[in-house]
């Protein structure tokens, strides 16, 4: 079945519904926001199509403003057994992102909520006030091995949400007391408002952070993240961090070829210089969703690169937008897939990076003696 709205797209987009595309948003509606489109979620049995009728009504809707649910969660750490990854579990206590990466891969998990992985992803967030609760409770049972656990897998935990909500303070606080190790993942400058409690846990091998930056380039940061840190706000987390002894990282994630991926020498030269002990990449990945979001936003903003761009992603992943294969999905596969990490490497063996990998201790952990912990009875 379809549905129909009016009022809802771009009268001069060109990308209308059908062969062209998903139908944009006006301009005036998502300004600010990373995706142009709201396509329903692909397990949704009505899809909604817009059109602009001739009448003008484009003048009564207003702009889409962020709205947030609270959802009340039964566990809280989350468990993965992939090959590609250097951990088993995480938190995320946000579901969604108000930064409005437009290539962000967590964008399809939104679709399990019956939302769009496009605007919905950005505007419509779920907040889980009782993270460090269950955290707690879940560090307490009988039989817990205590392995790091990551933070900012599937959402960032430092977006704008994080201000007024501050669960990673509490989160962080669940950890430090339970000598529990972890390690963050942000595209937020944010993050520095906790380095009190990171510092402390630092000085026990407990806690790292990495700082996303996939670009120097402000206007083109802004353009495809809109609402995360600018990127010298990111570089003075991790000299803030560092500073404090906080072990910081530099994470290009995504690099995007014919696009960012020149700049690679420039990112790694910046973190060193603020530093960063350590660097690493992810190569653009395009699941589901994200691939449909991702060219419509390099037809809009990026439109001479859009051929350019879009061929060389194809060229490292078997001539398709996207190939999950295990051990090939953060890196990709080929000649240019090649060059983009040897150039990464040598850039980081000259700048001093990488040169120990830091192993987090899990050798401190002591259980939490509440959150529903069932005391003995004599």
């Amino acid at each position: 079945m379809v549905e129909i709205h009016k009022g809802l797209i771009d009268p001069k987009s060109e990308a209308g519904p059908g062969e062209n595309g998903p139908a944009a948003v006006h301009p005036d509606r998502r300004r600010g926001r990373g995706a142009a489109t709201n396509d329903g979620g692909r397990f949704e049995p009505l899809k909604t199509v817009g059109f602009d009728d001739g009448w003008n009504s484009l003048e009564d809707l207003p702009a889409l403003k962020t709205e947030v649910q609270v959802e009340r969660a039964r566990t809280i750490i989350t468990r993965n057994t992939s090959p590609d990854l250097s951990f088993d579990r995480s938190i995320n206590p946000y579901r969604g992102c108000e930064h409005g990466c437009v290539y962000c891969f967590a964008r399809p998990s939104h679709a399990f909520m019956g939302l769009s992985p496009g605007l919905d992803f950005e505007t419509r967030l779920f907040v889980k006030p009782n993270a460090a609760e269950l955290l707690e409770r879940e560090l307490a049972r009988p039989g817990y091995v205590p392995r790091p656990i990551a933070i900012g897998t599937n959402t960032d935990p430092y977006q704008p949400l994080e201000r007024g909500y501050e669960l990673m303070r509490d989160i962080l606080d669940v950890l430090d007391r339970a000598n529990h190790p972890v390690g963050i993942v942000t595209k937020s400058a944010l993050v520095a408002r906790d380095t009190d409690i990171l510092a402390r846990m630092a000085e026990r091998n407990l806690a790292k952070v990495a700082l996303s930056v996939t670009t120097l380039d402000h206007k083109l940061s802004r353009s495809m993240e809109p609402r995360a840190s600018a990127p010298h706000k990111r570089l003075n987390a991790i000299k803030i961090l560092s500073d404090s002894g906080v072990p910081a990282s530099v994470m290009m994630a995504p690099i995007i070829p014919a696009l960012t991926d020149s700049e690679i020498e420039a990112v790694l030269e910046a973190a060193a210089e603020h530093g960063a002990q350590a660097a690493g990449f992810v190569l653009l990945r395009l699941p589901l969703e994200v691939a449909t979001l991702f060219r419509d936003w390099l037809v809009r903003e990026q439109p001479g690169r859009y051929r350019h761009v879009m061929n060389l992603i194809r060229a490292m992943r078997g001539g398709k937008d996207y190939d999950a294969k295990w051990g090939e999905r953060m890196r990709g596969r080929g000649p240019y897939a090649d060059q983009i990490s040897k150039r990464f490497s040598l850039a980081a063996k000259r700048l001093g990076l990488n040169l120990r990998r830091r192993k987090l201790s899990t050798d401190q952990f002591v259980a939490p003696q509440k959150g529903g912990v069932q005391l003995d009875l004599f």
